[in-house]
Parts: C-alpha cells; structure tokens; sequence
C-alpha cells in the first residue's frame, strides 16, 4: 500500500478536504444553482446555496480553535452535518430537475460530499497525528 504525502497544515486552506469542498461548491453555485426553476429560488435554491459552502466556512471558523480538541472536533462533526444536507438538497435536485440538471454531474457532487464527510470524520478522530 502506497503512503500520501501529506504537506503541513500551516492554514485551514492547506486541508485537502476544505480544497475539494470549496471547488465543489463552485460547482454548485455556478452549474447546478442558476438551472433550477423560479419557484425554487426561496426554497431548495436557497438552502443549497448556503448549504454548499457551510463546510467549507465551519472548517476555516474552526480551525482558529485547532489547538482546542473537543472545540475543533465540534466544528469538524458540524461539517459533516453539512456534507450529508448536500447529499439530501443534491438528491432531491436530481430527482425533481433531471430535465434541468445534469443528473451525473450530481451523483459526482453527492459523491463528493459524501468522501468529504468520511475525510472530515477521520480528521476529526485523528487530529493529534495530523497536526504533526
């Protein structure tokens, strides 16, 4: 099995799980967001537009509290919160909009979240050894 390289945390923008989130919401902002219909706009439309990039500013507010365990393991599981109700949003925006949205775009993005989620889960649990 093959070791990662893992480059020093010096700022929350070095974690590689804030990297693939803050892409992924620009994904969803710019790709998935401006296709859904009107009616949307004050409802699944807006939820999933605060909701995509809730992790990413949850993991630069807490990294500010790192040194703190339980404060940032808090943060980090409020993430993961976050990650799943994209999973949900996407799901529904799929299932209700396919003739609106790219219904694989989306399965890649639920997939996304759902790594991120995993990632966020084993930073959490292993931050000692990570912040090394």
């Amino acid at each position: 099995m093959r070791e990662i390289s893992r480059q020093p945390i010096k700022v929350f923008k070095d974690l590689r799980v804030y990297q693939n989130l803050y892409k992924t919401a620009l994904i969803v902002k710019k790709e998935i967001l401006p296709k859904l219909p009107e009616n949307e706009k004050y409802n699944l439309k807006d939820q999933a537009g605060r909701a995509c990039i809730a992790p990413v500013a949850i993991i630069a507010e807490g990294y500010a509290k790192n040194h703190q365990i339980r404060a940032w393991k808090k943060y980090l599981y409020d993430a993961i919160g976050e990650c799943n109700e994209m999973i949900t949003h996407l799901s529904f925006i799929k299932d209700l909009y396919s003739d609106r949205v790219d219904s694989k775009l989306c399965d890649s993005l639920i997939e996304t979240y759902t790594t991120s989620a995993k990632q966020l889960y084993t930073l959490a649990e292993n931050w000692k050894s990570y912040k090394k």
